[in-house]
């Protein structure tokens, strides 16, 4: 399989790139496009329609395909895959049929493909992403492998998007489904967070609204923990801090914790909204500011992939949470640049609402704060 990636900040600019792609004549098939919602996106759709390739769309945060991150721009991953080896299903979800929508869609990729794996995005701050993949679960199994994201928009938390040939979607799962039998697919999902303290119960919560921890109310408790001044409605900054700084680590009794950052405090009991489901009388941790170890982990743990599952790659595909970019600044250069550097192979990566990767060693969650690095190689 051979893959090339371009970027631009225009659709001037990526039917430049595109053209000077092809010129040697690379045909690719498919085309994974993470843009920002400021793009054109019907523009750069019809121009890789016009060259009869398939598109796989998300809108973004920030995006990029070398260490050089990017805002307002596009990249693509273009890939030659045998038009036999893969499918798109697009679905939406209006009723918040979540667990229903995605085992439609991997109904449809069993029936094409005997062992099929998926590289997923969906759109919606009020999606439960979990449902989605216990909705694929549910047709191709525990041990199926699925990876992808929430699409952003440019951290206006307002309206995102996915879309393919013809259609697009605010509310809705784009789905690429690979026959694995002949495209080999393994990722890993790190996110270094260092955690700080006991673990402690979650006295009270439902879905993913936590209201005590140690019968605490949890904003008080990570107030306490993370040193916060100013905490009150009037701080416009506060959710961002506790969010890319203070967020709960939720503990597994298999594999690593996964993040759950509060987003939205509920100031009438000091509780607040986290990002994924957080189950009464579960064990959370508070977390560290990140590091430069934070990068490292991520880029230890690419490696460990490369030597354990992956030793040749094709083509690379990064889902890195919004929240290490702010958290991490310039620094988070240093990391895509590791990352890369891993297998020196053609990248497209865009920076994510959430993560949607198994938990190393455990099972299929929806993550925060982490690096989801997929490889791609064709048998």
């Amino acid at each position: 399989m051979i893959a090339k990636s371009i970027k631009g900040k225009s659709a001037q600019e990526i039917s430049n790139a595109l053209r000077e792609s092809i010129d040697d004549g690379f045909a690719p098939t498919l085309a994974i496009v993470f843009l920002s919602i400021s793009q054109n996106r019907t523009a750069i759709a019809e121009l890789l329609e016009q060259e009869n390739i398939t598109l796989f769309g998300v809108t973004t945060n920030g995006e990029f395909i070398d260490e050089a991150t990017e805002k307002g721009s596009v990249v693509i991953l273009l890939l030659d895959i045998d038009r036999n080896y893969f499918r798109i299903y697009f679905e939406n979800y209006p009723e918040r049929n979540y667990r229903e929508t995605a085992t439609l869609a991997a109904t449809k990729a069993k029936e094409a493909f005997a062992h099929p794996a998926f590289l997923i995005a969906a759109t919606h701050l009020e999606t439960d992403a979990e449902a989605l993949l216990l909705g694929f679960e549910d047709v191709a199994g525990k041990d199926v492998n699925v990876f992808g994201c929430m699409a952003g928009d440019d951290y206006t938390f307002s309206e995102q998007f996915v879309f393919t040939n013809g259609v697009e979607s605010n509310k809705g799962l784009l789905c690429l489904a690979l026959d694995e039998e002949r495209v080999m697919i393994n990722g890993v999902a790190t996110c270094g967070w260092k955690a700080v303290g006991t673990p402690k119960t979650v006295t009270k919560s439902t879905g993913n609204h936590v209201f005590t921890v140690d019968d605490v109310p949890v904003l008080d408790l990570t107030s306490k923990y993370g040193g916060l001044e100013n905490v009150n409605p009037e701080n416009e900054g506060l959710l961002l801090e506790i969010a890319a700084n203070f967020p709960l680590q939720l503990q597994r009794q298999k594999g690593d914790p996964v993040m759950r950052p509060g987003l939205v405090v509920d100031w009438t009991d000091r509780s607040f909204y986290c990002s994924g489901t957080v189950p009464q009388g579960s064990k959370v941790r508070f977390s560290l500011p990140p590091d430069f170890d934070v990068m490292e982990k991520v880029i230890r743990g690419v490696e460990n992939l490369r030597d354990t599952k992956m030793p040749e790659a094709d083509a690379l595909v990064v889902f890195s949470c919004a929240g290490r970019i702010l958290s991490l600044g310039p620094l988070m250069t240093n990391e895509i640049e590791g990352v890369k550097n891993v297998w020196g192979i053609p990248m497209a990566g865009m920076f994510s609402n959430a993560e949607l990767a198994r938990a190393t060693g455990g099972n299929l969650e929806m993550h925060n704060l982490t690096t989801c690095v997929v490889a791609l190689k064709g048998k």
